[in-house]
């Protein structure tokens, strides 16, 4: 699966569910075909604490991959929310390896945890990341006119913000750089048919704002030349060709959107991050 050229580029991935059951049987193999392909930094995504728990256990089991990992509740599990899972939540934020706060936010999308639940539990973990001054790493899907106002009401008090995985139009991208966020961008804008927009909106990402994510396994590109075999599975080493269509859009070489994205990975985590 590794991508033609790939290795010319240093990349990061900021969003790898890597705990995922779909990984259970070959996750060295993912993180070795991650490594022949460049991508050297993969940031694992918590959304529970279990799931934090996990990405951490990874991290400690892996420590010369370049791997690092967040620590939330997803939207979807926000009715589990209680003194007990943030104090959990606290611990685990306050681990070397735990870079950021999240996966956390608003999902009126598919409404699995009550909206008020979900207001509660981001607003809970907005003021946790800000009082340990953790960079905050967010989800946001048919939410954004609640979403807005509570991020502005914590913006002054995070040291950093990604918007993870967007996929939505013109108003919330500027309306999230206007808060000084980066954007995170996966392979939603592959799909010929859902990434239409996405796709004319990336150019029009600040260069210094720009993330990369494979939210592997899931969002497997479509426009792959060979989809892989494996339970159409996405993975951290096709990172590079969502760089190279990303770079297409920009009218960027696919090297220098390598370096910008990486440094501006390193901003947004603003810490040392030794490659794998």
């Amino acid at each position: 699966m590794s991508m033609p050229g790939s290795t010319e580029c240093e990349w990061a991935d900021i969003g790898v569910n890597l705990t995922d059951r779909q990984f259970a049987d070959d996750r060295e193999a993912v993180l070795q075909r991650a490594r022949q392909a460049g991508v050297n930094r993969l940031l694992l995504t918590g959304t529970n604490v279990e799931e934090s728990r996990q990405a951490l256990a990874l991290c400690q089991r892996y420590p010369d991959q370049g791997l690092l990992c967040t620590a939330g509740l997803h939207p979807h599990s926000a009715r589990f929310c209680n003194d007990e899972v943030l104090s959990e939540l606290r611990e685990l934020l306050e681990q070397p390896a735990v870079a950021a706060a999240g996966e956390m936010g608003l999902d009126f999308n598919r409404d699995f945890s009550p909206r008020p639940d979900q207001e509660k539990a981001f607003e809970a973990q907005l003021a946790l990341a800000a009082g340990l001054n953790k960079p905050v790493f967010l989800h946001q899907r048919d939410a954004h006119d609640r979403f807005l106002p509570m991020l502005k009401a914590w913006r002054d008090r995070l040291p950093a913000v990604v918007v993870h995985c967007f996929t939505d139009q013109r108003r919330p991208l500027f309306d999230y750089l206007d808060l000084d966020c980066f954007i995170g961008i996966t392979g939603w804008v592959c799909d010929e048919r859902r990434g239409r927009e996405l796709a004319e909106l990336v150019p029009h990402i600040p260069g210094n704002r720009l993330l990369l994510e494979t939210d592997a396994p899931y969002l497997l590109p479509r426009d792959l030349p060979e989809p892989p075999a494996k339970k159409r599975r996405n993975e951290p080493c096709l990172l590079p060709w969502i760089g190279e269509r990303v770079a297409t859009l920009r009218g960027e070489t696919t090297q220098a959107l390598a370096q910008q994205t990486l440094a501006n990975t390193l901003a947004f985590l603003q810490r040392d991050w030794p490659a794998a």
